[in-house]
């Protein structure tokens, strides 16, 4: 896909993205971390807890590919990402106040949290299109690592506010991941015009070739046949890679407490702590794993940072201690960067127009959403028959199947000789 419009600050608009996604997720990480105690005070049941949890995973799976494939065929003065996020965040952020408030009923807690879900999901996939909307495709890498250290970063935003607000201040506590949403969607509205993107303008010139003004929208079944029918398979099998280490990162992350109790001896508390250096580690290394993947080559890092991530569970499998599971997790985690930095890029890279670029935002969502969703369980079951010390082990076994799937997609392309970026 070459875009041939005036090149625009990609520095700029980097920025604008990362901040959007770091308001976003602000209040996705304290909704993971303080929505579960206002269900304990209703469901008993740590099964119908999790499975009320997992709603926005499963939500996400259905709307974030159909929302990005809507902002593809919108055309406004504003473009075609802006509107939704002028209008979503905002509610969304309302929706979120409304959390604590209505935890004194359990049906209108699970109608608020379904509320929040719903817009939240709607808009996820939109802010994240205007990286490739904006970015040529040599320099996506860069500009997603700083999205993803941005959503790195609110994980220690939602920590401090557990740690210092929540217990004196529960209802207000709320508050201040939605007044960063509302301040960050007010940026945006004032700063960023998505209509003066590249892609944007790509896509109208398609539009009047194809004379396709009444309808520019691509439809989403059209995009997955179009998958499904390619002989070459790389798009579909980048897909399901993603699910595949989606599968891998999220069972280490859902199940690591119980490790450190069961296999290792653990606290509760100390358990729970395994990860938090690994946090650190994937910030350090996300954006050195983008200039690599621009200069290597997207799928020979990621390739080694599978590699690196499943090399890492075995050696949590060799030295099952404390201090040999942290380090571990962080070598695992700068490893899984390369993968979390890069694999959207490559997607981005290998859509055939620009007027799907929101759409396949979405279908990376769709796999990354599916691995948090199935992979617990999937490792969980094989936990059942391994036990809990060889936990890691099964993470690198699965992580495996991701690997395989990538190398099949990096033999596909070095057949082919199209000049396209990945």
């Amino acid at each position: 896909m070459t875009l041939t419009t005036p090149r625009v600050r990609t520095g700029r608009i980097t920025f604008f993205v990362a901040l959007a996604v770091f308001a976003q997720e602000s209040t996705w990480n304290l909704y993971d971390s303080q929505v579960p105690p206002l269900l304990r005070e209703h469901v008993s049941s740590a099964a119908l807890i999790g499975a009320l949890m997992g709603m926005d995973n499963l939500l996400g799976i259905f709307i974030q590919p159909w929302m990005g494939n809507r902002s593809d065929g919108t055309r406004t003065s504003w473009g075609r990402r802006i509107p939704y996020l002028v209008v979503g965040m905002p509610i969304a952020g309302v929706l979120f106040v409304l959390i604590p408030h209505a935890a004194a009923s359990l049906p209108l807690l699970v109608l608020t949290m379904f509320g929040y879900a719903l817009v939240a999901n709607s808009f996820k996939p939109i802010a994240e299109s205007l990286v490739p909307d904006f970015v040529a495709p040599e320099r996506r890498s860069r500009a997603n690592a700083a999205v993803k250290i941005a959503s790195s970063i609110t994980v220690i935003v939602a920590a401090l506010i557990s740690l210092f607000l929540i217990d004196d201040f529960p209802k207000l506590s709320f508050a201040i991941p939605a007044v960063l949403m509302l301040a960050s969607v007010a940026v945006l509205a004032w700063r960023v015009r998505d209509s003066e993107s590249p892609a944007y303008r790509a896509a109208l010139e398609e539009d009047r070739a194809g004379h396709t003004e009444n309808s520019p929208r691509v439809r989403m079944r059209d995009v997955l046949l179009d998958i499904l029918r390619d002989t070459d398979r790389s798009r579909l099998l980048v897909v399901l890679a993603v699910l595949a280490f989606g599968s891998a990162w999220f069972a280490s992350r859902s199940l690591i407490t119980n490790y450190g109790m069961e296999a290792l001896g653990m606290s509760r508390g100390d358990a729970g702590g395994l990860t938090l250096p690994s946090g650190l580690a994937f910030i350090a290394a996300a954006y050195p794993v983008a200039l690599l993947a621009e200069r290597f080559g997207r799928l020979r890092v990621i390739l080694a940072g599978m590699a690196v991530f499943a090399a890492a569970m075995v050696l949590g499998t060799v030295v099952r201690t404390p201090a040999g599971t942290v380090v571990a997790m962080c070598v695992a985690a700068a490893g899984a960067s390369a993968f979390m930095v890069n694999m959207a890029v490559v997607l981005w890279n290998l859509a055939p127009s620009a007027r799907v670029l929101g759409t396949y935002t979405g279908l990376y969502t769709v796999g990354w959403a599916g691995g948090g969703f199935l992979g617990p369980a999937l490792v969980g079951g094989m936990v059942d028959v391994t036990g809990w010390p060889l936990l890691l082990l099964d993470l690198a076994l699965v992580t495996a199947v991701a690997v395989l799937l990538v190398a099949r997609v990096a033999v596909l392309q070095r057949r082919r000789d199209d000049g396209r970026a990945l």
